[in-house]
């Protein structure tokens, strides 16, 4: 008989959805056997089970959809390395007060010096918060404006982008950008830029941005909106990477 119960409670869990009761059904019910809780208890279990089980999904799901780099954790962060970005002020980027406010934060340097770590680092940091946050890079923008019209998948990453928190677009300008595709990217910033946050890395200073765009006008419209609210941090500094440069070759062998 109580076999037969479990299963329709299984049955029932299966119908509804809720895969967090169902997991957790065989510990709630030798408890509620035992004695040890109340009917009350043993229904509080089990809805926290299915409630913590949601959080967890959607924030893998999240996670998922945010595209984030393989190391992004800014838990990890050599605050031994040199860049010109101290401590304090990355601690206090890390609250994520200027999200809220809606603040955009450019950071602007040479290669190598943390702008995409510490870019997908705060991304990540707002996906765990329950932020709606995408880490992109300029090729993923670009890729996503051509195809935007031609396919379910990019009209979906669109509107996706257009529903965000925070978008951050990683190597803005890297490359010239061809005239068509320049006024789409300036649209998508121009729909969104007074209700989503951005954080931009990149290489080249705003003088530059014309001569990447191939319209000066346009370059400042862009800047306009970008550079409204705006923080901007100005990274130094030799290259992380070619300073942590590894060796193939055993460094204890005889010269």
């Amino acid at each position: 008989m109580i076999m037969e119960k479990k299963q329709i409670i299984q049955s029932l869990c299966l119908q509804f959805r809720m895969s967090g009761m169902s997991a957790s059904l065989d510990q709630a019910l030798r408890e509620a056997e035992s004695g040890t809780v109340s009917f009350i208890d043993y229904t509080i279990r089990l809805l926290q089970a299915e409630a913590l089980h949601r959080q967890q999904k959607e924030a893998q799901r999240r996670l998922k959809t945010a595209r984030l780099p393989i190391t992004c954790d800014l838990n990890n962060y050599d605050y031994t390395f040199e860049n010109g970005l101290p401590k304090s002020r990355l601690i206090q980027l890390r609250e994520l007060d200027w999200l809220d406010q809606l603040y955009n934060i450019i950071l602007m340097g040479p290669s190598g010096t943390g702008k995409t770590f510490i870019a997908a680092g705060l991304c990540n940091d707002a996906v765990r918060k329950g932020y709606k946050a995408y880490f992109r890079t300029m090729d993923d923008i670009i890729g996503m404006l051509k195809m935007r019209d031609f396919t379910q998948t990019a009209k979906a990453e669109y509107k996706r982008l257009t529903t965000a928190n925070l978008i951050v677009i990683d190597d803005i300008m890297l490359f010239p950008i061809e005239k068509q595709l320049a006024v789409a990217l300036f649209n998508l910033i121009n729909q969104i830029y007074e209700k989503t946050a951005f954080i931009i890395t990149t290489n080249k200073s705003p003088t530059q941005w014309a001569q990447m765009l191939g319209d000066e006008v346009l370059a400042t419209a862009l800047l306009d909106r970008l550079l409204f609210h705006c923080e901007v941090i100005n990274l130094s500094g030799k290259s992380f990477r070619i300073k942590n440069q590894k060796t193939i070759f055993n460094q204890n062998e005889e010269k």
